[in-house]
Formats: structure tokens, sequence, C-alpha cells
């Protein structure tokens, strides 16, 4: 099984695995709450969303509020 995007790239953007959990967990609820309808038609799920994002650079752990 291939991750796409690769752990390392997104490591690298996020800082540490710690923060980068913490960032994609936080942005996947966000995700969850705001566009419902669209996950129930959707492929992928807010979790891997949320890793794409972070991944082009549309989330950074600056942006992730508590």
């Amino acid at each position: 099984m291939m991750n796409e995007p690769p752990i390392d790239d997104l490591t690298k953007k996020a800082g540490n695995r710690y923060i980068l959990s913490i960032v994609a967990a936080k942005r996947a609820k966000e995700i969850e709450t705001t566009r419902r309808a669209e996950l129930a038609t959707a492929d992928k799920k807010s979790i891997s969303i949320a890793l794409d994002e972070i991944a082009e650079g549309k989330v950074v752990p600056s942006e992730i509020e508590d």
C-alpha cells in the first residue's frame, strides 16, 4: 500500500509527527462539520482531504486554533 502524500513530506511541512497528527485531526474535524453533505458522496475521507491540504500547503500548523 502506498501512502499519498508521503509521510516524510507531511512531517517536513508540519515540523514533526506529533504536530502533523494534531493539525490533521483538527482540520479533518473542521471538514466533517462544514462539508458533511459533500463527504457523503465523496470517495475520500475527511482525514485524507486534510492530509492532502497539508501537503499542498493550504493548511499550516499556525492556522489551526485550539
